[in-house]
């Protein structure tokens, strides 16, 4: 197993973990939206264990930006970290799969923002969009080379990341999340651990034919209206 990211004391950290468990586990310091980095992450991975069949795209930025005040350079961050940067990492898994003639399965974590989003994140949304159209569009492609890929659409989650974009965009308090869980229907934000085990089964044979698939992981059902 291969994981990657920006934080070396992070990663590094998950990376042992991993292995006390008795996964085979390498960190790869990786940037997704630098273009460089997703190559020499497909290639580290495949020069470590010689082959892989899986890949899980759940890098992303979620700055914030409305239509009229979004930036180009905001906007090129956006789509080079949350559409470009799995565009390029799909394409050299599926590129080494078809040259071997062996299946594989994708998972991309996307957002319910694809749907829609709010009026200040313009940039998240639309990138989030392109990946779920982009996750369509490579399963119909290769599900005839048994190539699946499915992505989650993941709704408001606990993670330090979005600790740090609360603090850093909406000036919240210590008692942010509090706050915010106490205002949800289950009375708790998305937790990581809970996604990993749909990410995991998506991503394993156990989850068969399934390809092409956009599911909503959320507490908030689309389409539904106050009564």
């Amino acid at each position: 197993m291969v994981i990657s990211g920006r934080n070396v004391e992070k990663g590094e950290g998950a990376a042992e973990k991993l292995r006390s468990l008795g996964t085979d586990c390498l960190f790869v310091q990786a940037d997704v939206s630098a273009a460089n980095d997703c190559h020499r992450l497909v290639d580290t991975a495949l020069k470590r264990f010689g082959s892989v069949n899986g890949l899980v795209n759940s890098a992303g930025i979620a700055d914030r930006g409305t239509l009229l005040d979004t930036s180009l350079e905001l906007w090129d961050r956006h789509f080079n970290t949350n559409a470009r940067g799995p565009f390029l990492l799909m394409q050299g898994l599926v590129r080494h799969l078809v040259e071997i003639g062996q299946p594989g399965s994708i998972v991309n974590i996307l957002s319910m923002v694809a749907h829609c989003g709010q009026s200040y994140l313009t940039p998240y949304s639309a990138s989030k969009g392109a990946l779920a159209t982009l996750t369509k569009n490579v399963a119909n492609a290769f599900a005839a080379k048994r190539i699946r890929c499915n992505g989650i659409l993941t709704g408001w989650m606990d993670t330090p990341g979005e600790s740090a974009t609360q603090q850093k965009f909406h000036g919240v308090g210590e008692d942010w999340l509090a706050k915010a869980e106490a205002a949800q229907p289950m009375g708790q934000l998305v937790k990581p651990d809970q996604l990993a085990g749909l990410a995991a089964y998506l991503l394993s044979p156990e989850s068969g034919v399934m390809t092409g698939a956009l599911l909503d992981y959320d507490q908030h059902v689309s389409g539904a209206y106050p009564e």
